[in-house]
Order: C-alpha cells, then sequence, then structure tokens
C-alpha cells in the first residue's frame, strides 16, 4: 500500500527569534488529509500555517525592519 503524500508551504518562526520563514515541503499525509509533520522538522520552530502547494509568499510581517545596526551606521 503506497503512502499519500502532499506539497505544502509551512509558515513559521524560530525559537528563538523574530523573523517569519517559510519552506515547502512534501509531507505523508494521514486517510484524512491531514499532511503528518515529522517531530525533527517541528524541532525548534513555532508553525504558524500550513498551506497546500508551492505558495508564493509576496510579503511578510518584518520584511522592511531594519536592524539597529544598520541603522547606527547609515
Amino acid at each position: 500500500m503506497s503512502r499519500r503524500q502532499r506539497k505544502v508551504t509551512i509558515i513559521y518562526y524560530q525559537d528563538d527569534g523574530l523573523e517569519l520563514h517559510h519552506k515547502v515541503r512534501t509531507f505523508e499525509q494521514n486517510i484524512e488529509g491531514r499532511v503528518i509533520i515529522p517531530p525533527e522538522f517541528k524541532e525548534g520552530k513555532s508553525i504558524i500555517a500550513v498551506c497546500d502547494g508551492e505558495v508564493e509568499v509576496l510579503n511578510k510581517i518584518g520584511d522592511r525592519i531594519l536592524s539597529v545596526d544598520y541603522i547606527a551606521y547609515n
């Protein structure tokens, strides 16, 4: 019996930062259609959303925030 798989885009924060990240991955899904995200992928992350397919993120919170060091030196 072959396992069903689904390509998803996962939007998340790293536990040690405030920058929003995203990754496209293919994971197995259960018979109800829910994606099974392995614990090793979840480690060190706070997952915000799981989107069906490959999502092109055009803009996200924090993209326009400049670091304090950048502002201080310019």
